[in-house]
């Protein structure tokens, strides 16, 4: 059966929430939004293409940082409303240029920064 990405469901905006997963060690990157068009480019292509609610526009992740993601395999969940990407990173893949998103961490009643940034710059 051809997939559709019409078939998915997505909010009253037209997004559907994309979790970035590295295929090789399993750590989540990354959760960004897609719009049936950039479910259909990041196929198309194979370039992660996310839709930028802050700036309303479509990005490929990595397009100005160089900090590419690449689609290995797109999967939909049971109620088929958020997405899972597994990609492979090249570089980081938080705007923070840390390895994730998800560099902080609650311990003890505390927040802990346990990923420090690679560099300057944005991703």
């Amino acid at each position: 059966m051809k997939f559709d990405p019409a078939t998915l469901k997505y909010d009253a905006a037209g997004l559907i929430p994309c979790v970035a997963q590295d295929a090789a060690s399993g750590e989540v990157l990354m959760v960004a939004w897609m719009t049936a068009a950039s479910v259909a480019a990041t196929l198309d292509t194979g370039k992660v293409t996310y839709w930028s609610r802050s700036r309303g526009v479509f990005w490929v992740k990595g397009e100005s940082s160089g900090h590419h993601q690449r689609l290995v395999e797109l999967r939909i969940d049971c109620d088929r409303d958020c997405l899972l990407a597994l990609v492979e990173q090249e570089g980081p893949a938080c705007h923070t240029n840390r390895r994730s998103c998800f560099y902080t961490a609650i311990r003890d009643g505390e927040e802990v920064e346990i990923i420090q940034p690679v560099h300057g710059g944005q991703s």
